[in-house]
Parts: C-alpha cells; sequence; structure tokens
C-alpha cells in the first residue's frame, strides 16, 4: 500500500496477560495461573468496540495492531474473533496491515499458521537480545536458539516480520552491540525497533537499580550507543524512520506511523488509550487497566472506559509536536498552524538550527537533526513555548 504521509485511523486492541512479568516493563501486563476465559474475553473486544463506533462514526481502518501483554498466548480463534469484529464495526479494506506482538517463548508453527489464517500478516517479536546472558537479565523465557528459531518460523509465515531489541544494557560496550546489531539485520526481513534500556518506576528493575544492584550505562555512553545504531542500521538499508524503529524504504509500521503522524485511534481492552475526533473535538480515553473489573464493566455497560478528557488546541499542537518530530519526516507546519491556531516560531526555529537541532525539509516540514534526537524533549519544549 502506497504511503500517502495521510495519518490514517488505527484500532489497538490490548490482550493484558503474559506468562511472566519482565522486570524492565510497566505495560499494563498480567500473569495469570488458572486459564484464560479467552471467549469471554472476545465477546467484550466486540462489546467495546461496538461502543466505541458509536462514538466515532463510519470510519475506514488504515491498521490494527493485537498488541499486550503477550498476544500470542491467544488462541487463532480468538484472534479471529478479534479481527471479525473490528471489520464489523468499520470498514476494514483489503490488504491493510495487521499487526500482532509475539514471544519467542510463546512461538508454535500451527499457532502461527492459525494467525495468518484469521488474517494477521505482520508479526513483531519481543527478541530482545541475542545472547542468552542479557536475555536471563532481562526475565526473557527464551533464549537465543529459540529466539531464532522464532524468527525463522516468523518469516516463512508472515509477508512482514519485525523483531525488537533492547540495547544500553549495563556493561554494554560499543563493540558488543555493534557485533549484536549486525547480527539482528542479518536476520531482520524489513523491520527492527531498537529501544534503550530504561528504568521505569514501579518496576523490579527500577527498585533493583535503586538498591545499586546494578549500573545503567552514563548518559554520555547511551548517546554513543544511539549514535552507533542509527549509523549501522542505516549503511545496512534499514534507516530509522523514528527513534527507535528503523526499516527497509516502504517496510515502516503503518500503525505506528498512526499514533506518530498524530492520526486518530481507537484503543480496546484492558488499559487501553485512544485519541479520535468526536462532534469536531479531539479526545482521549483510557480504560480500567485490571483485566477482570474491565470485563465486568464491559459486560454490565458495554465498554471498559473509565476516564477521558476533550484536548484544548493548545494540547493537540504540543502533541503533534512531540510525535511528529520523534519521525525522520518531521512535521507538517501547515498542520501545526492548524492544530495550534499560529505558526511556529521562526525566532525559535532559527535559533534551533544554528544549533543544528532542526533542519527544514523543503517550504513546508521541519524536522529534528541527528544531534536534535538525541535531546529531542528540549527541542519539543523549546519550540512549543
Amino acid at each position: 500500500m502506497p504511503d500517502d504521509r495521510q495519518p490514517g485511523f488505527g484500532v489497538y486492541v490490548h490482550w493484558p496477560f503474559c506468562a511472566a512479568k519482565c522486570p524492565y516493563c510497566d505495560f499494563n501486563s498480567h500473569v495469570r495461573h488458572q486459564k484464560v476465559d479467552e471467549e469471554r474475553f472476545a465477546a467484550a473486544f466486540a462489546a467495546e468496540m461496538a461502543s466505541m463506533r458509536e462514538r466515532t462514526g463510519p470510519r475506514e481502518v488504515t491498521s490494527i495492531f493485537l498488541g499486550g501483554g503477550t498476544p500470542s498466548l491467544m488462541k487463532p480463534q480468538t484472534v479471529g474473533a478479534v479481527l471479525e469484529a473490528v471489520a464489523a464495526n468499520w470498514t476494514v479494506p483489503a490488504g491493510i496491515e495487521v499487526t500482532l506482538e509475539a514471544n519467542p517463548s510463546s512461538v508454535e508453527a500451527t499457532r502461527f499458521r492459525g494467525y495468518r489464517d484469521a488474517g494477521v500478516n505482520r508479526v513483531s517479536l519481543g527478541v530482545q537480545a541475542l545472547n542468552d546472558g542479557d536475555l536471563r537479565f532481562l526475565g526473557r523465557l527464551h533464549d537465543v536458539e529459540q529466539a531464532l528459531g522464532a524468527i525463522r518460523l516468523a518469516r516463512e509465515t508472515f509477508p512482514r516480520l519485525s523483531f525488537d531489541l533492547i540495547y544500553a544494557r549495563p556493561g554494554q560496550s560499543m563493540d558488543a552491540w555493534e557485533k549484536e546489531l549486525d547480527e539482528a539485520i542479518g536476520y531482520a526481513a524489513d523491520h527492527l525497533s531498537l529501544y534503550q534500556l530504561t528504568i521505569e518506576e514501579g518496576t523490579r528493575f527500577h527498585a533493583l537499580h535503586a538498591a545499586g544492584k546494578f549500573a545503567m550505562p552514563d548518559p554520555d555512553h547511551s548517546a554513543d550507543l544511539y549514535r552507533l545504531t542509527q549509523e549501522v542500521t542505516a549503511a545496512r538499508g534499514l534507516p530509522a524512520y523514528e527513534i527507535s524503529n528503523h526499516a527497509r524504504p516502504g517496510a515502516e509500521s503503518r500503525h505506528n506511523l498512526v499514533y506518530w503522524r498524530y492520526g486518530e485511534y481507537v484503543g480496546v481492552g484492558p488499559g487501553a488509550h485512544g485519541r479520535f475526533l468526536e462532534d469536531g473535538h479531539r479526545i482521549v480515553t483510557f480504560t480500567e487497566k485490571m483485566p477482570e473489573t474491565w470485563l465486568n464493566l464491559v459486560e454490565a455497560k458495554g465498554h471498559g472506559v473509565i476516564g477521558g478528557e476533550v484536548l484544548t488546541r493548545s494540547e493537540e499542537a504540543d502533541e503533534f509536536l512531540l510525535m511528529g518530530l520523534r519521525l525522520a519526516e518531521g512535521i507538517d507546519l501547515a498542520r501545526y498552524e492548524q492544530l495550534s491556531g499560529r505558526p511556529l516560531s521562526s525566532r525559535r526555529i532559527a535559533s534551533l538550527q544554528e544549533e543544528a537541532l532542526v533542519a527544514p525539509v523543503g517550504n513546508s516540514r521541519l524536522r529534528a537533526t541527528s544531534a536534535g534526537m538525541i535531546v529531542l524533549d528540549a527541542v519539543v519544549a523549546d519550540l512549543a513555548r
């Protein structure tokens, strides 16, 4: 599907269950030792979608993303039911991107074939590292052999594949990361997501780090690792199209572009967030995080939405800046003015250009430079003043 740079309309479905909670993860994920009633959850997903459809009106979906948690713990029949529910509520053109997140430890050939038959055409694997020592440190349930087996199986089954790696790990040298990244690119089909390890409040790593159990790389070393990542991926044909995401031209994640281009999306499932236009205003929605509580809410009133807000023009413009400047293509200056009611300050743009932190793209767009990406929060704050 050609990229016309339109923001798009996505549907995100959150499966909240995992086999184990990773020590770095602050996502809404939960471990359940009893069997999950998948049919009941699938019915609740469908009910919440119907409620969202009443709010969005008729829309044409540009991408679907099943995230988590670990969606690959779902049966293929459950995935099929979820995708049928999306199509029952909105227009779903043939061939749009349908992504499912999977962990190598929960990958089976029959299950992958079932997902493909259900309509999934892109899989995102949570590999995270290509050495067993760091996989154990990160709390992953798979080893490198399982990860490579999952990558091979995904390449055989799905038209498109991405996998994640976490870098800037404790003690990781430039040479070690370059070797691991080069190896990863050799396995990658068309897309890599490469994230620096961060210590998030409320995670096990947060407590361990505070207790001095391990040390994180200093900011300068982390910046060097980031620059190395950009250089190696670009040289190997997977340039960054967003701070943490790399793809061969044309293989960018359509769903993630919905977010970064400040499109609209519906969030369905426990802890899911949505942002879409309702009566001409951009609405934020968020649902109950606890899976069983969310399920009871949906069965009682048709949805699990427990809060939200209507964004002001200023808030929309700030979000547009924050998301859009993560992209290599940058932002459309006219759209910023349309959202905010005023143009960006030419004086601030000029000042940031002098510091080589932003650069114009033709006469209509502005992007952050590679140096600007490293201090992007500061760049956005300066522009938004």
